[in-house]
C-alpha cells in the first residue's frame, strides 16, 4: 500500500514509523502547504494539495487539526483514495456527513485512528458484551483525568479553542476512550454535563463530568480533564448483573465476575504515557490499525473503525458540549 500523508506535525512521524514495520507498505509523499516535511521522513515528495502529488498512491493519512479532517478526505474520495484519518473523525455533524457521503459515492474505504480499540482486552470485553455475557448492565464509569501544562496549549494557535480543535479533553485527549465506551454500550437516550476551565488560559473546558442515561435503565458517567495533574491513566468500573470489573489503560486490572474466568491477556499491550504527554512512543497499535484497514480495502469488508461508527463518538461529544 503506498500511503501520502496529509498534515505534518508530530503525529505524522508516528505513521512514518508504523508503516515502516509493515510489510509491503510504503510512505511516498506529503502534502503540506507549508511545504514541512514529516521529521521522520524529511526525503518525502511534497506537495500544497493533494491533486498537485506526482507520486503514485493508494491512500491517504489525514493527520491535520481535528476541524480539517474533512477538506483532505473529501478531496481524496474524489481522487479515488481509500482514507484514513486521525481521530476524531470531524468536529462538526454536517462536515462528518460529507466526508462518509464522498468516501461512499467514489467506493473508498474511510476508516479512523481510534487505535485504543485493538488493545487485547478491549476486544476480549467487546466480544463479551455482544453475547450479553455480563447479563443486565447497571453502570459503567469512565474516568479519563489527564494532564497538559499551559505549553501544550501554547503550542498551537488553535489548541485549545472551539474552531479546529472543536473542544477540550472530552474531543480532543479522551475521545478515544469515549469511542471504546460507545463500542462497548452504544448511544445513550440522554446526556447530562457540566464543564469549566480551571488550569488554563484556553476557550474550551479542561475538566468537565456528563451523566448518560441509557434505554434499558443503564447509568453511566464520563469525566474527562486535562487539568488532573499529574495525569491517571484512564480507568473504566463497570457494574452488572454478574459483578464489576475494571480497566485501567484498556488492561482488566479487577474481575469478579460470576461464571466467567478473568479474561485479562498476557499479549503486550501498547506503552502508553498519554495521561501526561501527547507523545506517542509505541506504535504498535497504530500498525493494528494499519493492518485492518489495508485488510479492509483488500477483502472488501467495513473497517473496524468505519466513518459511521466513529461519527457517533464525535456527535456524543458535541452532545456533552450543548453543541447539537
Amino acid at each position: 500500500m503506498r500511503y501520502a500523508l496529509v498534515g505534518t506535525g508530530n503525529i505524522s512521524n508516528i505513521y512514518v514509523s508504523a508503516i515502516a514495520k509493515l510489510s509491503g507498505s510504503e510512505v511516498v509523499a506529503c502534502v503540506s502547504r507549508s511545504g514541512r516535511r514529516p521529521a521522520a521522513a524529511p526525503q518525502l515528495h511534497c506537495a500544497a494539495s493533494l491533486s498537485e502529488l506526482t507520486m503514485p498512491y493508494d491512500a491517504v493519512i489525514i493527520t491535520t487539526p481535528n476541524g480539517l479532517h474533512h477538506q483532505a478526505a473529501i478531496e481524496a474520495a474524489q481522487l479515488g483514495k481509500h482514507v484514513l484519518t486521525e481521530k476524531p473523525l470531524d468536529i462538526h455533524l454536517s462536515a462528518m456527513d460529507s466526508m462518509i457521503e464522498a468516501c461512499e459515492k467514489a467506493g473508498v474505504t474511510l476508516a479512523v485512528s481510534y487505535q485504543r480499540r485493538t488493545n487485547p482486552d478491549n476486544l476480549t470485553l467487546q466480544r463479551l458484551f455482544a453475547n450479553k455475557a455480563f447479563g443486565r448492565i447497571y453502570a459503567a464509569d469512565l474516568s479519563c483525568k489527564f494532564w497538559r501544562d499551559q505549553a501544550y496549549y501554547d503550542s498551537s494557535a488553535y489548541r485549545g479553542g472551539w474552531e479546529v480543535d472543536g473542544g477540550g479533553p472530552f474531543m480532543q485527549q479522551a475521545c478515544h476512550n469515549i469511542d471504546t465506551y460507545l463500542w462497548f454500550f452504544g448511544m445513550p437516550d440522554e446526556v447530562t454535563s457540566l464543564l469549566g476551565t480551571f488550569a488554563h488560559r484556553i476557550a474550551v473546558e479542561d475538566h468537565g463530568a456528563a451523566l448518560l442515561k441509557y434505554s434499558n435503565g443503564m447509568i453511566g458517567s464520563i469525566i474527562a480533564s486535562t487539568a488532573a495533574r499529574p495525569g491517571l491513566p484512564p480507568r473504566l468500573e463497570v457494574h452488572c448483573e454478574k459483578g464489576t470489573f475494571v480497566t485501567i489503560d484498556d488492561r482488566i486490572s479487577f474481575w469478579a465476575i460470576d461464571g466467567i474466568d478473568n479474561p485479562a491477556t498476557t499479549v503486550p499491550h501498547a506503552n502508553s504515557n498519554n495521561a501526561s504527554s501527547a507523545a506517542v512512543t509505541d506504535t504498535a497499535r497504530h500498525e493494528d490499525i494499519l493492518r485492518d484497514f489495508e485488510a479492509a480495502i483488500r477483502d472488501g469488508r467495513p473497517p473496524l473503525i468505519d466513518g459511521r461508527s466513529a461519527r457517533q463518538t464525535s456527535e456524543l461529544i458535541l452532545r456533552i458540549y450543548g453543541r447539537v
